[in-house]
């Protein structure tokens, strides 16, 4: 009997010794040599070159982190691919383009005369007078750098939109107040697939733009793009995964010219072909959804974040187009805006302004869109700062001249995180519209 009692007394002597030699051992350990603390399937990559979302310029230590869900993850996702964003690319600064591209944009002058008479011409002289009325965090910078392009993709991913909408242009083509960005697109392309973010393409107006031109513009993108990972394609409620493409001005070109290419029965028909998208026309006066109707488009969205600027894209209109398209068969895709203020290049427009009321006219249009029940809903915009619809991060700041308007008192980060939490509500609701 005594000899098992000391039996067991050893044993667990020796027991009592291993687990608190076990315990000495892991408290030495450091994070990286232990059992990770990342969430299965999520990655984390650390950028040096950001502090804050901005490029470190001093080059510290400092550093951010962005989460990334890779495909096949079993996790939540970190973005929603039914939410939209407007992304623009004119944008250039010296550095990079030799000198400032629309941030120094003309004033533009009101079509009528007296009315012009009364109001500033010329154009911005950046850096300290940009063309907005809000000032960015990132300053006036360059659409073709490479630093601003990996904030822009990390601001957008921590908004929750899935699918950024590029303002597009044919090669050589630009707007009238810039040059040519087709040449960026790429870059746009690899920076959003390294965030899991997906690109549509928003073929803007140009000069000579026809129907048959528009045509040749979706093989070019298709042709080009179509197989990059962050091509975004739409899954239709009968099963077909096909390229979006959103058509800026629609209505410019009649209704004729879109159904040859747009309807089955038309003669250059690009139904049913490896050019077959999703096509998606602007909505702005009532009778214009009639010629969406006829031209074979797939549905039509509003763009404009001003309630009550057009037809389109006044909340109290949402509920009757979105029945109209209901009955034929049209997917109905609002836009909604944190405000709007574009006389920084027309300062004649004053009375198209919406304020933002420190965000609450967002979550008013927010609420108006998901009233509606729509598929999609697009945000106008990351980046349009000459209008004002912004949710990129702006900064206070304050000249000789000019005094900017800002997000206070709410952090540079605010329509940001506005945004995610909507997005976030808009798919807890999405799944009871299906119970």
């Amino acid at each position: 009997m005594i000899r098992i009692r000391r039996r067991a007394l050893v044993s667990l002597f020796l027991f009592t010794l291993f687990i608190f030699g076990t315990m000495m051992g892991l408290r030495t350990l450091k994070p990286t040599e232990g059992f990770s603390n990342q969430t299965p399937g999520i990655g984390f990559v650390a950028d040096e070159r950001f502090v804050n979302g901005r490029p470190d310029v001093k080059g510290e230590a400092n550093q951010i982190q962005r989460q990334v869900v890779l495909s096949g993850s079993d996790k939540e996702p970190s973005i929603f691919h039914d939410v939209h964003i407007f992304y623009y690319l004119w944008y250039g600064a010296p550095s990079l383009d030799q000198r400032y591209i629309h941030w120094d944009h003309v004033l533009v002058p009101h079509w009528d005369p007296k009315i012009a008479a009364s109001h500033p011409q010329g154009r911005h002289t950046p850096p300290d007078d940009v063309a907005s009325s809000f000032y960015p965090e990132l300053g006036p910078y360059s659409s073709r750098d490479p630093l601003v392009l990996e904030s822009h993709m990390d601001q957008i991913e921590a908004a929750g939109a899935g699918v950024l909408v590029l303002s597009w242009y044919p090669p050589g083509v630009a707007d009238d107040h810039g040059e040519p960005t087709e040449g960026f697109v790429p870059a746009v392309m690899d920076a959003a697939h390294r965030h899991s973010i997906k690109v549509a393409f928003h073929i803007q107006q140009y000069k000579g733009r026809t129907g048959e031109s528009v045509h040749e513009d979706v093989k070019y993108i298709i042709d080009k793009y179509g197989a990059h990972k962050a091509f975004y394609r739409f899954r239709s409620s009968m099963g077909q995964v096909l390229p979006m493409f959103y058509i800026y001005d629609s209505y410019l070109i009649p209704a004729e010219s879109w159904a040859d290419f747009l309807t089955t029965k038309g003669s250059t028909s690009i139904r049913g072909t490896p050019y077959d998208g999703v096509f998606i026309g602007l909505v702005v006066e009532e009778r214009q959804k009639h010629d969406i109707v006829a031209s074979g488009f797939d549905g039509m969205y509003t763009y404009f974040a001003s309630n009550g600027f057009s037809f389109g894209s006044s909340h109290q209109n949402w509920d009757a187009i979105k029945s109209f398209c209901d009955s034929n068969n049209l997917l109905f895709i609002p836009s909604v805006g944190p405000g709007y203020v574009d006389t920084a290049i027309r300062p004649w427009n004053n009375h198209n302004t919406r304020n933002r009321v420190n965000g609450q006219y967002y979550q008013t249009s927010l609420q108006a869109a998901l009233s509606v029940r729509p598929d999609i809903v697009t945000i106008t915009s990351f980046n349009q700062w000459h209008e004002g619809t912004q949710i990129e991060r702006a900064a206070p700041r304050k000249t000789v001249n000019r005094q900017y308007l800002d997000y206070q008192p709410n952090q540079p980060d605010h329509y940001l995180k506005l945004t995610r939490q909507w997005a976030e509500n808009f798919n807890k609701e999405k799944d009871k519209w299906l119970l």
